[in-house]
């Protein structure tokens, strides 16, 4: 905001911070024309930022929880998707609404605070689709959301990792490529593709299975952009160590694993050693009593890493 006096900063009680805290100070350095409350009306503040985006502002509006973007999906997807496109070269592209929202689970989240909509957004064509897995990870990728993408961006932000993930933050911008996976680990015996908190579980459960098994070598990759995802560092990645495992905490069916795995099924069946594997939510609606039996957890996915090494 201190580099563009373009960027807007609005959402449910974002003046005072927000429900997480993220915009805590922002009202206070840059006054109430640029950081404002807005009434809960999701298809009203996404309505309201594409019209800025149109007249040239950066708009940043924020879901107040992932789950509660589902009244602004017409302005998303019949809207801001299809304004590029229909505009042409000469025309508004968007570029600077991002829309950000606290998604997943946090352990008592219940029907209505444990969604992630990813697999949604991703097929629709016009919008980018982010999730960072820590706080400096956040911060490079939504300065480039912000300042440098030509198309829009839906941010989606781990609520638990708010409380969980901690860095040290480099305080000078800096910006991370939007359309780059980034490998955690290198492995020459299985890929492992996740991002957002499966990635922590992914690494605790790659530990314990190298302990069962002596000499493991696994590939950890972060996507980091989910649409359009990095389809060269994966598959360069599979087709070293031919396996491949994705593991996603949003329900499993007609999810991102089904789309990287069909894509790995496609381009590279004859570099596979096993069956590609997909671990995801269960295929059900998040009661309170339940969550944590539904999101994969490290022992499913140390499961399915035993189950893929042994797979021939």
């Amino acid at each position: 905001m201190r580099s563009s006096d373009e960027v807007l900063c609005f959402g449910q009680d974002v003046a005072f911070g927000g429900v997480f805290r993220c915009t805590a100070g922002l009202l206070d350095q840059f006054g109430r024309d640029r950081v404002f409350n807005s009434p809960i009306t999701e298809q009203g503040m996404v309505g309201v930022a594409i019209g800025a985006a149109a007249e040239g502002m950066k708009p940043v509006v924020e879901i107040q929880f992932a789950d509660y973007v589902f009244p602004a999906f017409d302005q998303i997807v019949n809207e801001a998707a299809k304004i590029r496109y229909r505009e042409g070269t000469s025309g508004a592209n968007l570029g600077g609404l991002v829309i950000r929202m606290p998604c997943g689970g946090v352990g008592h989240g219940a029907l209505y605070h444990t969604q992630s909509p990813e697999s949604l957004f991703s097929h629709i064509p016009g919008f980018r689709v982010v999730m960072p897995r820590s706080p400096t990870q956040a911060k490079g990728l939504l300065l480039s959301s912000i300042l440098q993408s030509k198309d829009p961006v839906i941010f989606m932000e781990p609520k638990i990792l708010y409380r969980a993930a901690t860095e040290e933050v480099p305080i000078e911008d800096y910006t991370l490529p939007l359309d780059k996976a980034e490998i955690l680990s290198q492995g020459s015996d299985l890929t492992i593709i996740s991002y957002g908190r499966p990635l922590y579980t992914c690494q605790v459960a790659i530990e314990a299975a190298k302990q069962d098994m002596p000499g493991l070598s696994v590939e950890l990759i972060d996507l980091r952009s989910i649409y359009p995802w990095d389809r060269q560092t994966v598959l360069d990645s599979v087709r070293k160590t031919g396996r491949a495992m994705i593991v996603h905490e949003s329900m499993v069916n007609f999810g991102v694993g089904a789309e990287i795995a069909a894509t790995i099924q496609e381009t590279s069946l004859y570099h596979l050693l096993a069956r590609v594997r997909r671990l995801g939510g269960w295929t059900t609606h998040t009661g309170l009593t339940y969550e944590k039996y539904i999101f994969p957890d490290i022992t499913r996915v140390y499961d399915g890493i035993l189950e893929i090494m042994q797979d021939e």
